[in-house]
């Protein structure tokens, strides 16, 4: 296994460079409007995340090869459990949930899927995954029956994504939850940036490109949207706050 899309993220990442992965949900994307879905997505995209919390099985692997006839943007799966691990695509987020305490999402599910990423010319990235209350109940939480810290609580999600990087991950991903009411706030995103030596990836609840840049203002180095393209709240490159 090659590691050219993480040198790649590193390299860009070193030079000030900020990068937008789009998430894709496959139980809520419509293949028939893939060419559709693509094309209103902004122009600087460098990434593609496909995967969810719960997927029906089969459906990634579909969206994935109906994403990758219409784009070379590279695809990453974020899966949400073994079963969402397909060849198709270019890469793997290999997620440890490290704000949580249920092994089943700490090892378990990692150890289930050796056999087939041994098979597999995936690229195998390991990522530290960290849930922040974002204002609801998120499907992160309901599925791995773990808890958000919360973030008033700043120096527990900055120490958990410390250890995080000591453990050896590659990417540290703060994840306020897919609909979350508030994103990850800038002050915890600037801590954390402060005390990891590895890019930090922030996502949920992101919806409008003033919370895209202050993400970035704040020290995130790859910005997750997803929500705000299925609903069409933005547009390519003409991103527009909601009124």
């Amino acid at each position: 296994m090659t590691n050219s899309i993480y040198q790649s993220i590193l390299s860009e990442t070193s030079k000030g460079k900020k990068l937008l992965a789009i998430l894709i949900d496959p139980d809520v994307f419509q293949l028939a409007k893939t060419v559709e879905y693509l094309d209103q997505i902004p122009k600087e995209t460098t990434h593609i995340f496909v995967g969810g919390s719960t997927v029906e099985i089969g459906k990634t692997e579909t969206t994935v090869s109906e994403i990758k006839k219409n784009t070379s943007i590279p695809i990453l799966l974020f899966p949400g459990d073994v079963s969402q691990i397909t060849n198709k695509a270019d890469g793997l987020l290999f997620l440890s949930l490290f704000s949580g305490r249920n092994p089943e999402y700490l090892i378990e599910q990692q150890v289930k899927a050796v056999s087939k990423l041994r098979k597999s010319n995936l690229e195998v990235i390991s990522t530290g995954y960290i849930l922040i209350d974002g204002g609801t109940i998120s499907a992160v939480e309901r599925v791995s029956k773990t808890k958000p810290i919360s973030q008033k609580n700043s120096q527990e999600i900055v120490d958990t994504s410390v250890a995080g990087e000591l453990l050896g991950s590659n990417l540290i991903y703060l994840e306020a939850g897919s609909g979350a009411k508030v994103p990850v706030h800038p002050e915890i995103i600037s801590a954390v940036k402060k005390e990891i030596n590895i890019p930090l990836i922030v996502g949920g609840g992101i919806k409008t490109e003033k919370q895209k840049q202050e993400a970035y203002q704040a020290g995130a180095d790859l910005v997750v949207m997803g929500t705000a393209f299925e609903n069409k709240i933005i547009m390519s490159g003409r991103a527009q706050s909601r009124p």
